[in-house]
């Protein structure tokens, strides 16, 4: 892992890290790209890239997740484990819930969750629309190229507990798709509270769409 590029923007956002942090962060990305030789996870390979782009990328989403202990968070489509594993892995008082339907992938994630030693982290092979049936709730639900906004919505605010907050982590040009999500945000209950855009490296912006669950009267 590029690890002085990883610390610099930690240290520049407020997010020092714990060398145990960081070989964690340094051995998923090795695993990830090891399992990327027979399963599909990634299209970056490039160290610096990975940094950058998966990495980094997931710890935008660090301001957004309140300091209280016990909180919940599903990250729906985890796939090689962004955001959700490298959140587990720097705010360990979170418990993270990485939801994925391809049973590899999920096989996948728990080999990572073992080696890095978590003990915040479930691994559950299912849809976001199966978690709603089973009635499960959660503080935070999290998306990273998953799905357009509007799917977003139905799949995420149902298990969306009122007055938390769906995280979608989208490019830097997301109005279409917000638009497109107008209807689904009604019938479900959400508002977008803010759209920030961040950049995570020089000339590359990705945005953060911070979604609450209103609270029904």
């Amino acid at each position: 892992m590029q690890t002085a590029i990883v610390e610099k923007w930690a240290a520049e956002n407020g997010a020092a890290l714990t060398a145990t942090q960081l070989n964690r962060l340094a051995t998923h990305q090795e695993m990830v790209l090891e399992k990327n030789k027979v399963m599909n996870l990634t299209t970056i390979t490039d160290p610096h890239d990975f940094a950058v782009k998966h990495i980094i990328d997931s710890m935008t989403l660090l301001p957004y997740i309140p300091s209280a202990q016990g909180m919940s968070l599903a990250d729906i489509g985890a796939g090689a484990g962004f955001p959700g594993m490298v959140l587990a892995t720097l705010r360990e008082d979170l418990q993270v819930t990485l939801v994925d339907s391809l049973r590899k992938r999920v096989l996948f994630l728990q080999e990572v969750v073992e080696a890095l030693g978590l003990k915040n982290v479930s691994c559950v092979h299912a849809r976001a629309e199966d978690l709603a049936r089973a009635s499960a709730m959660f503080d935070i639900c999290t998306a990273r190229a998953v799905a357009r906004m509007d799917k977003l919505v139905k799949w995420a605010l149902p298990i969306t507990k009122p007055g938390g907050l769906f995280l979608a982590m989208k490019g830097a040009h997301v109005q279409a798709e917000l638009d497109e999500a107008e209807p689904a945000l009604a019938k479900f209950g959400g508002a977008v509270k803010t759209v920030d855009l961040i950049e995570i490296a020089p000339g590359l912006v990705h945005s953060v769409v911070v979604v609450e669950k209103l609270e029904r009267s």
